[in-house]
């Protein structure tokens, strides 16, 4: 019995936290939006580093319109549950160059009679013009107007491999915790204005974030460079090049035997006398 309010209580806690207040805009500060930065920077390693299904994100990245990086996703139960975290949206320049970060918060609800708690690094690639489109939205939610693919690092794909990687989007997640998985259908994803606000000390919207890339913050440069970093087309390595062989003389059934080598004689010089 004790053990069981431990839980309710640990999960109580979890889903007031991931719960949004009123007045959140005014709470939070710079600290807190650079802290979900280099968390996301930490998670962009992760995931394409992976020794499994790394090499494929790496190998889509150069591609993609977008990337939506949330780093820290909770996922608590208890007869029903919650489930968020704050993302951060980065989108390619024209030049190859990727935009500062644009902040969304993830929310989401379950219902069942497991217990528990999860997080979860996922790193969303927005593959086409629909999908960016969709994820700029004030509210977008999976499985809505989209094609969406999960995979799991260390799992597998949802859904056939081909259909997943020609998706709008397709997600790498990485999860910690009791749960077996994760699952992002019918969780919303909303741009946070406040935080925002907050990380650039102006109003802006995700088009002057990401599309006109109007506003810039140095503390997100090691998300960009990683990003710019891994966007570099993957290329497999070349193996060593060895000199020509030497071809072989055929010098019939016999080799002739090895001249010795005999160094010319040194040149004498000699003053004549002149002539009579």
């Amino acid at each position: 019995m004790r053990r069981l309010r431990l839980r309710l209580a640990t999960f109580l806690l979890l889903a007031s936290a991931l719960t949004p207040k009123p007045g959140l805009a005014d709470t939070t500060s710079a600290q807190d939006q650079q802290a979900l930065v280099d968390r996301a920077t930490l998670a962009v390693n992760d995931v394409f580093e992976n020794d499994q299904q790394g090499r494929t994100a790496r190998q889509m990245l150069p591609d993609v319109r977008a990337v939506m990086v949330c780093p820290r996703l909770f996922k608590v139960s208890f007869i029903g549950g919650a489930e968020g975290g704050g993302c951060v949206l980065l989108a390619r320049g024209g030049q190859g160059s990727w935009s500062s970060p644009a902040f969304y918060q993830m929310l989401g609800g379950n219902f069942g009679l497991q217990a528990g708690v999860q997080d979860a690094e996922v790193v969303m690639l927005v593959r086409s013009a629909n999908g960016l489109r969709a994820v700029m939205d004030s509210q977008f939610k999976f499985g809505a107007g989209v094609s969406f693919a999960l995979v799991s690092l260390g799992g597998g794909v949802e859904g056939s491999t081909t259909a997943a990687f020609n998706a709008d989007i397709v997600a790498f997640a990485r999860t910690r915790g009791i749960f077996a998985g994760i699952s992002l259908q019918g969780s919303v994803i909303s741009f946070d204005s406040g935080a925002n606000e907050v990380y650039y000390g102006q109003p802006v919207g995700a088009i002057d974030i990401v599309r006109s890339m109007r506003v810039n913050n140095p503390g997100a440069d090691p998300l960009r460079a990683a990003l710019m970093r891994y966007s570099q087309p993957v290329v497999a390595p070349r193996a060593p090049m060895l000199p020509p062989p030497v071809p072989q003389q055929n010098w019939g059934a016999e080799t002739p035997p090895a001249q010795p080598y005999n160094p010319p004689a040194p040149v004498q010089s000699q003053s004549l006398p002149p002539p009579r």
